[in-house]
């Protein structure tokens, strides 16, 4: 009992086992025309996206907010300008710490989608994210689907089994929206590896342990040491048998919770072990006050990190898309605190390999009263499942599968033709 205790601590410190969530696990190599590598990227919180991309001469925007709280289109600081944006008479900018963000936009390899969200909309973040990541629109949908979305993704493609890691969450634990599936590897980061307490020698002691054992928790024991080895094995070391520091091609990352993940997502995506889909946070966006000088760190974290990954990724020979969203906007009025209460519209970001990038995409409804959801909100035009089906390639009865109830529409057009 004192070896399984151990074990168990030791891989809940790795980020490998989550009580009643699974075991983290190893997943897939690359095929020649098979579906990009999925990464989403969840703004914890609620990302106010009429801070991270608005029209800056809509005179509803103007009037609601003071210039710290919003995009102008001039002065020290102003937004960057969108080409292809949502209306002709209108001006959508990019806040200004997304430059490296806006600068992937200007080589056709971003998209940005506007008016996206929950369609049946709650300002609570606990419902919100929980129906996102379950990809459904109600409670009781909810409460029936003890899946995640991405966990009905991967059972479409039939992907998995043994020597490899379909589905990565760079967290401290697994995602919500990989809820159900057994194959998860979860790991914040993976400089150090993957280590056991006692090395190979425990590592052989909890092999004897597990081994032969037909019980649920002796193979998911057996299981997850093959898969620590695995990794183990296929993380380059020196010449003294330490594990060598990572080296991005191109990139230059900063020192962060945020980038660590990525570049954790980005190691084992050059494992060769097959992954499809990855999770990463980035919080935390509950701006209710001060939010001027929250938004602009946050925000440019976020831009600079994605540009270091899409660099990192560009040189790895992976295909990838990365998606950003959130489970809801903010309100369109700021309060009196500096900041922006729980609203419902948002923003959704689109980058990576196959996109028609360079314009945006949704229909602006528009921010003057009439026109908000509630009076209060940018009322959502865009369903941000039908953003995500159509980043992933679904068909109608895969679409029904992964996202249960989601209508056919016309296609937004994210994607390049063939």
């Amino acid at each position: 009992m004192t070896n399984r205790r151990d074990f168990l601590k030791a891989c809940a410190a790795a980020g490998v086992f989550l009580p009643g969530a699974g075991l983290g696990r190893l997943a897939f190599a690359a095929e020649p025309g098979r579906q990009p590598l999925t990464v989403i990227v969840f703004q914890r919180g609620g990302c106010d996206g009429l801070n991270l991309v608005a029209p800056v001469n809509e005179r509803a925007y103007i009037d609601a907010r003071s210039s710290d709280m919003r995009l102008l289109d001039a002065g020290e600081r102003p937004g960057l300008q969108l080409a292809n944006g949502l209306a002709a008479d209108l001006d959508f900018r990019l806040h200004p710490e997304g430059r490296p963000l806006f600068e992937l936009y200007e080589a056709g390899q971003m998209a940005v989608i506007h008016a996206v969200g929950l369609v049946n909309g709650t300002r609570s973040h606990f419902e919100a994210q929980d129906l996102i990541e379950h990809g459904v629109v109600s409670l009781e949908q909810s409460a029936r689907t003890p899946t995640g979305w991405l966990t009905r993704y991967l059972a479409s493609l039939d992907v998995g089994g043994e020597g490899h890691i379909s589905a990565m969450s760079a967290n401290s634990g697994v995602a919500a929206a990989l809820a159900g599936r057994d194959d998860t590897l979860a790991a914040p980061d993976l400089q150090g590896g993957l280590p056991l307490p006692g090395g190979r020698e425990a590592a052989a002691i909890l092999g004897q342990l597990y081994r032969g054992g037909s019980s649920p928790v002796h193979q998911a024991g057996t299981r997850t040491l093959a898969q620590i080895a695995l990794v183990d094995a296929r993380l380059p070391r020196q010449p003294d048998g330490k594990l060598a520091p990572y080296a991005p091609a191109g990139a230059a990352y900063e020192n962060n919770g945020f980038t660590q993940g990525l570049q954790a997502i980005a190691r084992l995506a050059r494992m060769d072990v097959g992954l499809r889909v990855a999770c990463i946070d980035h919080a935390s966006w509950d701006t209710h006050d001060g939010q001027p000088g929250r938004f602009n760190a946050l925000a440019g974290q976020l831009s600079r990190g994605l540009a270091a990954f899409h660099r990192d990724m560009g040189s790895s020979g992976v295909p990838f898309r990365v998606v950003v969203m959130t489970e809801f906007g903010r309100r369109l009025r700021a309060n009196r605190s500096q900041g922006t209460d729980h609203g419902h519209g948002s923003a959704m970001l689109v980058l990576g390999e196959g996109l028609r990038g360079g314009h945006m995409y949704g229909r602006w409804p528009g921010l003057d009263t009439p026109n908000l959801d509630q009076g209060v909100d940018l009322a959502v035009t865009t369903d941000s499942r039908q953003v995500l089906a159509e980043v992933l390639g679904l068909d109608g009865r895969s679409r029904e599968r992964v996202f249960p109830g989601l209508a056919a529409r016309p296609a937004l057009g994210l994607l390049q033709a063939g």
